[in-house]
């Protein structure tokens, strides 16, 4: 595999992405907000919804929809199920987002990269635009669409993704763990493999503080627990803030009013229940708006506490 670009050097990658990102397009991606009057919300497609933060747009793309199976939940007891999930069942997606800036295509996660491309099209954007692709983390239905027979998909692309994710997943010996999981290990290489020096390690910071910036107006908040490294991303732009919190909920029926429920795909279920409740209380208490991957369209919305420790999910219109 060729060389990583460790965190410690990151700074300096970002000081001089222009040749990171195959000579640093110069063209705007998204108007200034004064040149032209944009909604707060559009939906562009069954599929599609784009969401304004300041100077910045963010997409929803959906790549899947389907209805859970409330086996696979962790400390919901039979009251619970009957009260959130009376149908025995809950809506999900697989989602992913595109952030615009005036300068730059963001892509947080791929997704299975079976829609992406077409709904990507749908906006006018093309794969070999896209100048980064930010990772929460690297289960296959969020690294899917990096590389197509070992050649990347985005190859303008820097990949970022946390320390502690890549310390998990590729400083790992896929042969070290149990049998049952290999695949996946195996998988995330190949994922980030044609990559080669395109992918950047970070280490992320923490709800409220200034480190962790990756992008002027992007930060990297960490939200452990799903993953070792599961990260999320902070969009601020025009006094404007919204949080992407990639699969800190995954079942939002019950894991929003009751956020100690966490699910048999958490490496740490107990981490990533605190990671939610954390997160549940910063984003209401500070009325940020947040988008996650498995929230269903349009994905984006606000938090609102209903009671000790229990909150409300209104999407976005």
């Amino acid at each position: 595999m060729k060389q990583w670009i460790a965190g410690g050097i990151m700074l300096l990658v970002l000081g001089m992405y222009g040749t990171v990102f195959a000579g640093g397009r110069k063209e705007s991606k998204v108007p200034p907000s004064g040149a032209v009057s944009k909604p707060k919300t559009q939906a562009v497609s069954e599929n599609v919804f784009t969401y304004t933060v300041g100077d910045y747009e963010v997409s929803l793309l959906v790549e899947n929809r389907s209805q859970g199976n409330p086996s696979i939940l962790i400390g919901a007891d039979e009251e619970m199920l009957k009260k959130y999930l009376p149908n025995g069942t809950y809506a999900t997606e697989v989602n992913t987002f595109l952030i615009r800036t005036p300068e730059l295509n963001i892509l947080v996660d791929t997704g299975f990269g079976a829609t992406l491309f077409q709904n990507m099209q749908t906006l006018g954007v093309k794969p070999e635009e896209v100048d980064a692709v930010l990772l929460t983390h690297m289960h296959g239905d969020h690294i899917g669409g990096l590389q197509r027979d070992g050649k990347p998909l985005f190859p303008g692309a820097a990949v970022y993704l946390s320390e502690q994710e890549k310390a998990y997943w590729i400083d790992t010996d896929p042969a070290t763990v149990p049998e049952q999981q290999q695949r996946s290990f195996i998988s995330a290489r190949a994922a980030l493999e044609p990559y080669g020096e395109s992918v950047v390690v970070f280490t992320p910071g923490t709800t409220g503080a200034s480190s962790g910036e990756l992008f002027p107006g992007i930060t990297a908040i960490a939200a452990f627990g799903h993953t070792p490294g599961h990260t999320a991303y902070m969009v601020n732009s025009g006094g404007e803030r919204l949080l992407i919190w990639g699969d800190l909920v995954h079942a939002m029926e019950i894991q929003i009013p009751v956020p100690d429920v966490s699910i048999s795909f958490d490496t740490d279920p107990v981490m990533a229940a605190a990671s939610r409740k954390a997160i549940l209380e910063y984003v209401s208490a500070n009325r940020i708006p947040v988008a996650g991957m498995h929230l269903v369209y349009p994905a984006i919305g606000t938090i609102a506490a209903v009671s000790e420790g229990s909150y409300q999910f209104t999407p976005a219109e």
